[in-house]
């Protein structure tokens, strides 16, 4: 496994903190560090709540990273409450692909177990947004 990887990791690592906010909201359980194609690291955690307005730390990282002024997505990991690692939910893809449209987002590489390196891209795990993506025939 690469060091950008390994990096990513502990970045995830060190936010990921379950924190009980309130007895309607907990945030940390999930963390996820997004890797832009600068090559600049950003994180992020998630935040449940009794309603669906809640985050998951995947998009909390993409957010941090539009706040600093980068748009394009090289890398994802997440984190998840077991400590293993595991793809994006769909509204986390379908925002990448908004992001990254012209099928640019298919080349984002997923981390999907962390222990054994294995990684897959964006676009094999989510071939059907050819509208969004600019690929509609």
């Amino acid at each position: 496994m690469d060091k950008q990887w390994k990096e990513m990791y502990e970045a995830a690592k060190a936010v990921r903190k379950e924190v009980k906010i309130s007895e309607t909201v907990i945030a940390g359980e999930v963390s996820a560090a997004v890797l832009s194609t600068s090559g600049k690291i950003y994180t992020g955690v998630c935040l449940d709540t009794c309603s669906s307005l809640g985050i998951c730390a995947e998009r909390n990282a993409i957010f941090n990273m539009i706040t600093n002024g980068e748009y394009e997505i090289a890398r994802v990991l997440a984190i998840m409450p077991d400590g293993s690692s595991g793809a994006p939910c769909g509204a986390c893809r379908e925002l990448m692909v908004q992001l990254m449209p012209n099928g640019k987002y298919r080349n984002i590489e997923i981390m999907l177990d962390f222990d054994i390196g294995k990684t897959v891209k964006l676009g094999d795990i989510t071939p059907m947004w050819p509208i969004l993506s600019g690929d509609w025939i």
